[in-house]
């Protein structure tokens, strides 16, 4: 796991992330900058290399976190470094355009199959939003389906309902609203229906009453947010078939997915075709990028100026440049890399679920190779309702154990693989998974 010269992780935070933490709130609100890392454990990273991080104290890890998913090929990749070294001396912000953007457009949208017509932004959150607008605008329609459990950025009209009770399978259509946040707005997310995920018989029950009203159905195809749930079998089929009958916009959240399980997402991986994705993460290997795209006609509606989506920063030479650099990897030579990110993640996998079959536990593995999630439970989790029914205790003293053990997968349970892993990175986070499970069995 380490080399002769490198420390091996221990117990964290260790002492000098610990004093960082401490003097980083004095002048950052909590000592990070992002509410996602407040239940981390407060380690201070100095550095990024392939498929390892270094932090203050000399630790090493083998990280799985990876940046919650956007490096791709490892931190630091000379391929997109160098192509977003080369853009620093040409400039960064023009307000107007350049030559990269439609070059990174036309690579994108020969990717992905759908993708008629595409915007770039900076964050995922701020494209769901477009989303959402833009198909309100297309149907004249005011209201959006989400489901339990998925997440769709950090705003108040649909920060809803990815976390808190637990709603019983009789309760009524749509769910109640769960509001995420104080100072969160109820009103915002009044036009917002939500309903369970992997339910055919909600899905039918509720559109077929309510479809005059309903612009779009907004779902992750994966559930990654939340456990790594897998689609059930037809179900993204079933929302592509409701959605048409009653035009419907279907709106794919692609922000973990996209470019991550597959170069077309994973709308190529289950061969359904929405009417608007949204990507980030992968797309930028790292870099702050993300995209909306979709039908032509839909998508025109920005052309012509009747919807709006702005922002100073979009399409930044920076982002545009580490974008096309990450595409060309990722499809380079047939696409090998997503060839090199299933074989290594699928060891991994199998790994682990061999691990908890010598030690006896409990422990689940589910989502794709290359983004999966690992959760102590004795019964099947198909959507929130069961995820929810979890050890979640346990699971954090197997995450901890494993990160005094120099393999960091998200605090969440999340694995993301790059291709800068290597099998024997692989191996030794599976003898760190074994020490960890004797430790929480």
């Amino acid at each position: 796991m380490s080399t002769p010269n490198e420390q091996r992780a221990g117990t964290p935070p260790a002492p000098e992330s610990r004093h960082y933490h401490e003097l980083a709130k004095e002048r950052i609100a909590g000592g990070v900058n992002s509410n996602v890392r407040l239940s981390a454990s407060p380690i201070c990273f100095v550095s990024g290399k392939g498929c390892r991080l270094t932090d203050v104290d000399g630790n090493v890890y083998i990280d799985y976190a990876l940046g919650m998913g956007p490096n791709i090929l490892g931190h630091a990749p000379p391929a997109v470094t160098g192509e977003v070294s080369r853009t620093l001396d040409i400039g960064q912000l023009f307000a107007g355009q350049h030559p990269l953007e439609l070059e990174l457009a036309n690579k994108f949208c020969s990717c992905v199959k759908s993708a008629e017509l595409v915007r770039f932004g900076l964050s995922g959150s701020e494209m769901v939003q477009a989303a959402m607008r833009v198909a309100r605008a297309y149907t004249v329609r005011p209201e959006v389906i989400k489901f339990e459990g998925h997440y769709h950025g950090w705003f108040d009209n649909i920060l809803i309902n990815n976390s808190g009770p637990v709603a019983d399978e009789d309760d009524p259509l749509p769910r109640p609203h769960y509001l995420q946040s104080a100072g969160q707005s109820p009103q915002a997310s009044a036009d917002v229906a939500v309903l369970p995920w992997n339910d055919f018989e909600a899905i039918d029950r509720y559109v077929s009453a309510n479809a005059s009203k309903i612009a779009a159905i907004i779902t992750e195809p994966v559930m990654l947010n939340t456990g790594g749930i897998l689609p059930k079998q037809d179900y993204l089929q079933h929302l592509r078939r409701v959605t048409k009958a009653h035009n419907i916009v279907l709106i794919f959240d692609e922000v973990i997915t996209g470019f991550r399980v597959a170069l077309g997402g994973a709308q190529e991986l289950y061969d359904v075709e929405p009417d608007l994705s949204v990507f980030a993460k992968a797309l930028g290997a790292g870099f702050p990028v993300s995209a909306l795209a979709g039908r032509r006609e839909i998508m025109e509606l920005f052309a012509d100026g009747r919807v709006n989506h702005s922002g100073t920063y979009n399409a930044n030479l920076v982002s545009i440049s580490a974008a096309l650099a990450g595409l060309r990897e990722l499809s380079a030579d047939n696409q090998a890399a997503y060839k090199r990110l299933n074989a290594l993640g699928g060891t991994l996998m199998e790994g682990i679920a061999a691990a908890a079959r010598q030690y006896g536990a409990d422990l689940q593995i589910s989502g794709l190779p290359s983004a999966f999630h690992t959760c102590f439970a004795s019964h099947p989790i198909h959507d929130y309702t069961s995820y929810s029914r979890a050890d979640h205790n346990r699971l954090g003293l197997f995450l901890a154990a494993l990160l005094e053990g120099g393999v960091r997968p998200t605090g969440r349970g999340t694995w993301f693989v790059s291709t800068a892993h290597t099998n024997s990175d692989i191996a030794s986070t599976l003898e760190a998974v074994g020490q960890a499970l004797k430790r929480c069995v």
